[in-house]
């Protein structure tokens, strides 16, 4: 469970220093990438925020920027989404 917990306070962290801009794309981008496997429900949203920040996105950047956070949020919100 403090793997999940850690996950959860991570991408929570990750969300609100990318909306308030403290952190760049490209910061955010390696996170998503380097995590490892995690069980439902959170493998799900997860494996959609990878496939989403691993290619390059050719997006005007609010609007890139709102999806990104998207995927950030559904990771967090995972729990309460069964």
């Amino acid at each position: 469970m403090k793997k999940i917990d850690d996950l959860i306070a991570s991408a929570r962290s990750i969300h609100d220093r990318y909306k308030a801009g403290r952190i760049e794309r490209e910061t955010v981008r390696e996170w998503v990438l380097g995590l490892g496997e995690y069980p439902p429900p959170y493998a799900k949203p997860m494996n959609e925020a990878a496939a989403w920040f691993r290619p390059a996105r050719d997006m005007e950047a609010e609007a890139l920027r709102a999806a990104d956070l998207e995927r950030l949020k559904a990771v967090v919100e995972a729990r309460t989404a069964e």
